[in-house]
């Protein structure tokens, strides 16, 4: 079966202005930073109890991501890798691509108690381009095939000559060594991890800079397929989009916020430029894995705006009678969004959209406004006592689809209310 990420690629390539095509990722590959924690929280936990996942709930729940086929990569760590790529032959029959986190710098480490991520960061590799693809050292030419063919490698800079110099080296040695084997990787770039390497309003210029620089020396033979990095807001997006439109930037999701934090960061960063987007610990997180993709889907594929998506997805978990984390009031407010594993780092703060009936509020403020109110499960209704509104007669086009450009935004709202109701059930 076609991949849909080389699908994808190949239409954004052709036409880089005008392609709508965007790259989703799933990162279900934690494990290789927090482990114990990295499946995330039980809710199978009492009051005052942090109980985590097990591995196998959490394989299991990347097992339900790739039957669900929305997204276009999931990026695993080498040994879940193994297991669902080599051993179950999942992504057989998937759309989806595998990939598996090619190195592990140590500002990743992050055990609890642990304090590595507070030094600069050092190149580390723990799994070999053999252990991808085969599963063991040296693979023989026919068994490279069995695991996968793509990798994330990922590098930071902290404006110190000799640990970055180091990491230049060694990411060198891994470009020479993929293309000598047949393997694709893309490229993840993190900002410093040391708090004053850079002077912030510096960083967005000195990431971008040292991104030219850096793959201004490789050929297009090992070239990244695309970047995965922090979006540092609308002109440094732009800036470097137009500086190579070739170059597919990708960003990254970050520390777990609101929904509405990872819906506007998606829109945002799509709309000044990016194609492609990972997200882990906000996909994690979520109530409803699988309608949390459906919905970040939807607002890459240019169906509905961030916070129309915040308000379905609420109706959703209110006909699956799946308790939400916040209320839809609060869930509608932008937090911190941080984006680093350590927690600390690099803050955006997303603006405003530009669209009227869907646009971001202002952080700290809620997007609630006239006489729609939150009831007490956090679901819009028309009044506080009343019952929820249902869909009008859906705008359609000549060929019966549903025409979205006509479309009031309440309909659109309860449109995709009710196609993901009856999608998970509801």
């Amino acid at each position: 079966m076609e991949k849909s990420l080389d699908r994808k690629l190949r239409s954004i390539h052709a036409d880089p202005s005008g392609s709508k095509e965007f790259i989703l990722a799933d990162a279900k590959d934690a494990d290789m930073a927090f482990g114990i924690g990295a499946p995330g929280k039980s809710p199978e936990r009492h009051d005052g109890e942090v109980r985590f996942k097990s591995l196998a709930e959490y394989r299991d729940q990347i097992r339900e991501v790739i039957r669900q086929g929305i997204v276009d990569i999931v990026l695993m760590s080498p040994s879940t890798s193994e297991l669902l790529t080599i051993e179950e032959r999942l992504f057989d029959d998937s759309p989806v691509t595998p990939a598996a986190r090619a190195n592990d710098t140590t500002d990743i480490h992050l055990p609890r108690g642990g304090r590595y991520h507070e030094h600069p960061s050092r190149p580390f590799r723990t799994a070999s381009i053999d252990h991808l693809q085969c599963g063991h050292v040296d693979c023989r030419p026919e068994e490279r095939r069995r695991g996968v063919d793509l990798g994330l490698y990922s590098i930071t800079f902290n404006n110190r000559l000799d640990f970055d110099l180091d990491t230049l080296e060694r990411f060198k040695e891994f470009r020479e060594e993929a293309e000598r084997k047949g393997f694709r990787y893309f490229l993840e770039i993190f900002d410093p991890n040391m708090p004053d390497a850079v002077a912030p309003e510096l960083t967005p210029g000195f990431i971008n800079d040292l991104i030219a620089r850096t793959l201004a020396g490789v050929t297009q033979s090992a070239r990244p397929l695309f970047l995965k990095m922090v979006y540092h807001g609308p002109r440094a997006m732009e800036e470097l989009v137009n500086y190579d439109p070739h170059l597919v930037v990708g960003v990254l999701g970050g520390a777990a916020g609101t929904t509405l934090d990872a819906f506007q960061l998606l829109y945002e960063a799509k709309k000044y430029g990016a194609r492609a987007a990972l997200f882990g610990r906000k996909i994690n997180n979520a109530e409803h894995q699988l309608a949390f993709i459906q919905f970040l889907r939807l607002i890459a594929d240019g169906e509905i705006e961030p916070v129309e998506a915040v308000k379905a997805y609420h109706g959703v978990l209110q006909e699956l009678k799946i308790p939400p984390h916040r209320s839809l009031e609060e869930d509608l407010t932008f937090q911190t969004a941080v984006m680093s594993y350590s927690g600390s780092g690099t803050t955006i703060s997303l603006g405003r959209s530009s669209t009227s009936d869907s646009s971001g509020p202002p952080a700290g403020s809620t997007a609630a406004s006239g006489e729609e109110k939150a009831s007490p499960t956090g679901m819009p209704t028309a009044a506080a006592s009343g019952p929820a509104v249902r869909s009008p007669s859906v705008t359609q086009r000549r060929d019966g689809t549903p025409d979205f450009a006509r479309m009031s935004p309440e309909e659109r709202l309860q449109y995709h209310r009710d196609r993901l109701n009856r999608m998970f059930g509801g």
